[in-house]
This record gives C-alpha cells, structure tokens and sequence, in this order.
C-alpha cells in the first residue's frame, strides 16, 4: 500500500516538473574554420562574435563556438573541417576565402555552410546562383571581380602616368581574378600582368620579375596566402618604389599606399544573422547569397611621400580614410 502510494505520488511529481527540466536543451554548436590564424582576423571574428550577442546568443552560455585554424597552412584545412563534420556541429563558418569554403564543402554535404567572402560563390561552384544557393552554402560575397576594375581604376586615378600594372597572384584561384581584371585594364589603357605567388619565398622573385617587366604600378590578389605576408609585400613595394592599390585595408595600415575593399567588420556581423537563420530551421539552399554593403577607399599619405608620389585632390576627396 505505501509503495503504491509511493509511486502515484512519484508520477505526480514528475507530471509536476517542466518538459525543459526533464531534458535538458540542446546548446546550437557552430564550427568556425579559419584559414589564417585567429589572430590575423580577431577583428572580425569579434564582428560575429558581437552579432550573435546582437541577435541573443552569448558565447558559453547559449551557444558554443568550436575554432579550428589552419595558421595559414592550408593544407591542414581538410583534417580541420573532418574534425567540425566529426563533431556534428550545426553550422560551419568559414574564413579565408576559397580556401576554407572548399574542403568545408569537401568535407560535408549535409552541414550548412556560412561563407563570409569569396569573390564569385557561383563560378567557384559553391552556389548555383545568387538568390537560390541550391546547396549546402550560402553567406556573404567579397562584392564579386567587378572590385578588381575598381582598384585598378583608383590606381590609374592616383598615378595617372601608370601604363602597366603588376598583378601577384595565387595560382590555384588566379583565373577568377584574371578575366575581369584584364577587361577593366584594356578600357583603361593599361598592360597588366600577373606573377605567381604561392607563399611569402616567391614574394622576392615576384618583385623582380614585376621591375624588370616594367611594372609601374601594383594591386594584389583577396587571398588568404597574401594576407599574413602583408607586410613584407609592403616593404618590398616601399622598396621598389611601386604605386600599389590591395584588397584589404589592414595593408594600407601596416604601411601600404592604398586599398579598396569590402567593409569586412560588417561582413562577419551579418554572417551572425545567416546562423540565426539556420539555427532557427532555414535551409541554406533557400537563404540568398548577399553581397557587401559597405565599401572602403583608405590611402596612406605616409608612403605616398616615401615613393615620391603626390595623390591628386580628387582622390584624396573620395577617400573614407586618409592616414597621415
């Protein structure tokens, strides 16, 4: 008899508690594979970081983020993303470019995928188009190659005596930027020419090859083998005396002469809302690929007067941010 009662009075209290204290709600996980190091784009992935906070999500308590860094060494990228798929994470982001959305795509079919910039998803074979991705990814685009005409149109702007134009290059994604950029070139009367450069050893080579070709001026490639070498390409610019427009504005800080890009900070912030969605049951093949809002012209007066060069007012007048 007490154990009967004993019982009922067990199921009573069972019926009693809330269904979310009976099982315990799943904590969303997001893989978040980088091809630099974490340390080279803190900035943004504090950008994602600060729009899931945005968006209610707080790092530790409601979701969790597993970083996986390649360091730059890109070969490592597919045991990275193996590792994510092993996890079952929810979401993967990548960062990096083509490097870190091709073996996440290798790697998994079913995991959606937030790219946060590439140049072209579709001619890469990431998407099947813009509005309807069709697959596994979706996320933000770097603003397509029509950027490659702009930069070497501000280049041509700030040293209009400019005729030919060295282009460094990552051999393993060099035809995405070439076709664009040699149609920009011929309306603007330019001759460009590209020169590999596949890690920071070619750098050197790369600059003679440039001089003795009779580059005048430089713009350089939106790719992940360049960026942690940025430095050193802004030296041996510095150095040879060349003119150089880059892809990202953390160049023109580092003491290079200009950039134009997309405002990447924002890119990363709204690949938070591209998690959310996911999160929340949308399907990355239904969620369109957007492209940026926001651009920047930065230029560096400092190392315009290192290469004895004057920036027309019209220029300096179109910059969003001229450092002195």
């Amino acid at each position: 008899m007490r154990l009967s009662r004993f019982l009922v009075l067990l199921v009573v209290f069972a019926l009693c508690i809330p269904a979310e204290a009976q099982q315990a709600k799943k904590v969303p996980r997001i893989g978040f594979l980088l091809a630099p190091s974490r340390s080279t784009v803190s900035e943004y992935v504090e950008a994602f970081r600060e729009g899931l906070r945005e968006l209610g999500y707080v790092e530790g308590q409601n979701i969790v983020i597993e970083y996986r860094s390649a360091e730059g060494k890109f070969e490592r990228l597919s045991d990275l993303a193996a590792d994510l798929v092993r996890l079952k994470v929810d979401v993967i982001v990548t960062a990096g470019g083509i490097q870190a959305i091709r073996p996440a795509k290798n790697a998994t079919s079913t995991i959606p995928i937030v790219m946060t910039g590439t140049a072209d998803p579709v001619a890469s074979g990431f998407a099947t188009s813009l509005a309807r991705p069709g697959g596994n990814i979706t996320g933000l685009t770097l603003g397509g190659p029509e950027l490659n005409g702009k930069r070497l149109e501000l280049l041509k702007e700030a040293v209009p005596r400019v005729s030919r134009v060295a282009i460094f290059l990552n051999p393993t994604t060099a035809s995405l930027w070439l076709k664009e950029m040699q149609a920009s070139a011929q309306a603007l009367g330019l001759r460009i020419q590209s020169f590999d450069v596949q890690s920071v050893n070619d750098l050197e080579g790369a600059f003679q090859a440039a001089t003795k070709w009779g580059a005048g001026g430089l713009t350089v490639a939106g790719d992940p083998v360049f960026t942690p070498n940025r430095k050193q390409i802004v030296e041996f610019a510095a150095k040879n005396r060349l003119p150089a427009i880059y892809p990202f504005r953390q160049y023109v800080e580092d003491g290079g002469l200009m950039s134009y890009d997309a405002k990447l900070v924002d890119l990363y912030r709204r690949a938070a809302t591209y998690v959310d969605k996911i999160l929340k049951g949308a399907k990355p093949a239904d969620i369109p690929v957007e492209q940026p809002r926001k651009f920047e012209f930065v230029i560096n007066l400092k190392a315009a007067k290192q290469i004895g060069l004057t920036i027309p007012l019209n220029v300096l007048a179109g910059a969003d941010k001229v450092i002195k």
